[in-house]
């Protein structure tokens, strides 16, 4: 998991990933997470992770999942909208 985690993007933004197959909710997760970061006006890269190999590589058992800036912050259900602002407002204050 050390080889996976970093603070930024390449660009300096925010990374954030949705892991999953492609499942329903793995969908519904990205899309709240897409949502909030229009809502708050966050500047972020946002990507789907998809591939098995690559999931396995944050150590998650369950999907969905949650990485922000390298550090899984949820897997297995998708968060409330509280608990996805305040992830993302602290990930962001740390710019």
């Amino acid at each position: 998991m050390e080889g996976m985690r970093h603070c930024k993007g390449v660009d300096g933004k925010m990374d954030i990933k949705v892991l999953g197959p492609g499942c329903n909710k793995c969908k519904k997760l990205y899309g709240e997470v897409e949502a909030a970061l229009k809502q708050l006006g966050i500047a972020s890269t946002l990507a789907k992770i998809e591939k098995i190999e690559e999931i396995m590589a944050y150590q998650v058992l369950m999907t969905p999942a949650l990485v922000i800036d390298g550090e899984v912050k949820v897997a297995g259900r998708i968060p409330s909208a509280a608990e996805l602002t305040s992830w993302l407002t602290t990930a962001a204050a740390k710019e």
